[in-house]
């Protein structure tokens, strides 16, 4: 583990260490892993309410300058110049390979594109970006910025007496430009939990007396441990993990980030990898997998059946929701199927497990005004 002291710090440090937090290395920031409650706790905690979550090490940048939808098309196959204002996307930066190099979120504020990418593959990302834009297109990384991620079915009422702004009107995937606790605020209806939730970019000068009327306002404080917890339980790759620069969109089960005007024209960076991949099958897919009894398999656990190997679990641990462990990986594509009994190789081991539907807790997104979903 990292020594913290010569990492980077998120404008929020000196709070979490004041809760209690404990801080761990991750992406070269120091960051709280959890804090006095307890994973589990933090877990429920934004399952059941609200919990507070800095994600201020994570990447964020302005896309400005005539034509920004058509440059950044250049690098994904997302449809971003049919991103209406006010609305955001996933997205993945693509190499010529058919590789991942990123995935990232992309807003449309009207006269510019604003990007949250990964905290680990900022620096490339805006590498990569910027040099596939024309000229009167520009990238302006923006690290003066921080970034909360409030998750809950509580979120929406702890945010809303504190944001001018309509946030009970905000769509899942919607984007406002409002002030929250009196510090300008740009907040979009997204999150990586699987929860209705909201993410929150402001100055880094104004991140602590937004956090702390977040906190006041009810909202649980949560670390890396929850967080990834709860992206497992939902289902939802982590880059580094569970995608990478061999991993293509088909393979990674992420399809529905390719635009259907882009399946046209096939003119994205790997489109040729993809379009075989969509035709005739990619060799291996992620999939859910469920470990029976209570033994977690983690990362780069071997999956086999009947004595040979057929994949590898990515990501693993305990599901608090579930009360058992769950897991993700790679198999091959033969035995990708729903309810495919597997085994997994824990310690010289053979645990079974089967291969299951993701998400293993139902996403609960608010997909329009007034109702989640």
């Amino acid at each position: 583990m990292a020594d913290t002291e010569s990492l980077l710090e998120t404008p929020l440090a000196g709070l979490h260490r004041e809760i209690g937090g404990r801080m761990v290395g991750f992406a070269g920031y120091a960051m709280p892993v959890q804090y006095p409650a307890g994973i589990i706790a933090e877990h429920q905690a934004c399952r059941a309410g609200a919990a507070l979550f800095d994600v201020s090490h994570m990447g964020q940048a302005e896309l400005r300058g005539e034509g920004a939808a058509a440059a950044l098309e250049r690098v994904t196959p997302a449809e971003i110049q049919a991103l209406k204002p006010g609305r955001q996307r996933y997205a993945l930066l693509m190499n010529e390979s058919g590789g991942i190099i990123d995935d990232f979120m992309v807003a449309n504020l009207g006269d510019r594109l604003f990007l949250v990418v990964n905290a680990s593959r900022k620096a490339m990302d805006f590498q990569e970006i910027g040099a596939a834009l024309p000229a009167g297109v520009s990238i302006v990384p923006r690290p003066d910025r921080a970034l909360l991620a409030l998750q809950g079915p509580g979120a929406e009422a702890m945010l809303a007496p504190l944001a001018e702004g309509n946030v009970a009107a905000m769509p899942f995937m919607g984007v406002l430009e409002s002030p929250v606790a009196g510090v300008p605020a740009l907040i979009t209806r997204s999150g990586y939990t699987g929860e209705d939730g909201f993410e929150i970019g402001i100055p880094a000068e104004g991140a602590e007396k937004v956090a702390r009327a977040l906190l006041a306002a009810g909202a649980s404080p949560a670390g890396l441990g929850a967080r990834d917890s709860l992206r497992l339980e939902a289902g939802l790759p982590l880059y580094g993990q569970d995608i990478d620069e061999t991993t293509s969109p088909v393979e990674a089960a992420l399809t529905f980030s390719l635009g259907k005007r882009r399946r046209i024209a096939w003119d994205f960076r790997g489109a040729e990898r993809v379009r075989e991949e969509l035709d005739s099958g990619p060799k291996r897919l992620r999939v859910g997998i469920l470990p029976d009894g209570r033994q977690p398999a983690r990362a780069h656990t071997e999956i086999a059946l009947g004595g040979s190997t057929i994949g590898e679990v990515t990501s693993g641990g305990f599901g608090p929701s579930l009360n058992a462990p769950v897991a993700m990986g790679y198999v091959a594509r033969a035995h990708a199927g729903d309810g495919t009994a597997l085994e997994l190789m824990v310690r010289g081991r053979a645990i079974p497990a089967r291969i299951a539907p993701t998400p293993f807790v139902p996403h609960r997104y608010k997909r329009t005004a007034g109702a989640s979903a």
